[in-house]
């Protein structure tokens, strides 16, 4: 039998169990073992990122989308990825305190927030400004000042680089070029890349001129739009 949580103690009592067996559950269980970014985890407030439809399921190990029609918003890429997801790419770009960091893919500002807990400065493109407005406000209310938003796809010219480390929000085709330029020498950039139904996170490395790439381990997750895609023709 469920009981009404009848004050506001009950309420955040709650939330951190909550919070606790997502870490403890689906986090920690997906080879998750880094101490700070565990620490990142439990310390930024998930639930203040998510819409308020969805608020209750916050800390499920699943995709929530991010506005209107569900299943139109994870058609579009619209929507959060699944924490299990976030923890495991936030751990193995291996931030460092005086890192730059590029974000594809804002969404709600969650991954942002992790991100700037970890480096000096995020700067993350959403391609939808409804959202890139949803994850500024997210991110001043969360007290997060060294991430910014702005409206971008990450297609196209970004000026802000060299950055230390690049992180795609979503899935895309394959790596984008354009964007490993944008690396500075011991940079990584991390994507989630293939197709459907399998794909894997791609890491890759830059050593002066040369990349280096390692696969370690496999997912699904939303398109990122505007992306290159392969030609659809089979002969």
């Amino acid at each position: 039998m469920n009981f009404p949580l009848n004050s506001s103690a009950d309420k955040s009592d709650a939330l951190e169990q909550a919070r606790y067996n997502m870490i403890e559950q689906q986090i920690r269980v997906w080879n998750v073992y880094d101490g700070q970014t565990l620490d990142v985890l439990g310390r930024v407030r998930r639930e203040e990122f998510v819409p308020l439809a969805y608020r209750s399921l916050a800390f499920m190990d699943f995709e929530i989308p991010l506005r209107g029609n569900a299943e139109e918003a994870m058609r579009k890429g619209e929507c959060m990825l699944a924490p299990k997801v976030e923890a495991r790419l936030l751990q193995d770009l291996q931030l460092g305190p005086n890192d730059r960091v590029l974000e594809i893919g804002a969404g709600s500002g969650y991954m942002a927030a992790l991100l700037a807990q970890m480096a000096d400065q995020v700067v993350s493109l959403e391609i939808e400004p409804e959202l890139a407005a949803m994850a500024q406000e997210n991110l001043q209310r969360a007290g997060v000042r060294n991430a910014s938003v702005r409206v971008g796809d990450g297609s196209g010219p970004i000026p802000d680089g060299p950055f230390d480390a690049i992180l795609l929000s979503g899935s895309v085709a394959s790596v984008p070029q354009e964007l490993l330029a944008l690396l500075r020498d011991g940079g990584r950039l991390a994507a989630i890349v293939g197709e459907d139904p399998m794909m894997r996170m791609t890491l890759v490395r830059r050593f002066g001129e040369r990349f280096e790439t390692t696969l370690p381990w496999d997912t699904m997750a939303p398109r990122l739009r505007n992306f290159p895609e392969p030609s659809g023709f089979r002969f």
